[in-house]
């Protein structure tokens, strides 16, 4: 069993940065591979970014390429998100995910532990 617990998120003005977090409890966290989604209302989850278990591999979507930065720190049982040059579309409640595998998974079926989510939104 893991248990996922994400922080960091607010409100913020269109250019602004956050850093969110996921503390992870459970001995399977440093033999996964992780990920961020997020889902606004209305709207389907949707991929965000993903990690290898070593952290030597990962993956983003399009739409925040070259402003989000995912990292962790296995000796912490740490999950991050690093998020700068915030758009108002990124407005969305964000959610960490552990994946059945080690390796980077982009789709929410890959993933069998979620925590509650962290809401982010971004004022124009």
């Amino acid at each position: 069993q893991v248990q996922l617990v994400e922080s960091g998120g607010g409100l913020v003005q269109a250019g602004g940065s956050l850093r969110l977090s996921c503390a992870a409890s459970g001995r399977t966290f440093s033999n996964s591979g992780m990920g961020w989604f997020r889902q606004a209302p209305g709207k389907e989850r949707e991929f965000v970014a993903a990690i290898s278990f070593t952290g030597g591999s990962t993956s983003y979507a399009d739409s925040v390429k070259g402003r989000f930065t995912i990292s962790r720190d296995n000796a912490k049982n740490m999950v991050f998100l690093q998020m700068n040059s915030l758009k108002p579309e990124d407005t969305a409640r964000y959610y960490c995910a552990t994946a059945n595998h080690w390796g980077v998974r982009t789709a929410p079926g890959n993933y069998n532990y979620w925590g509650q989510g962290t809401q982010v939104t971004v004022s124009s």
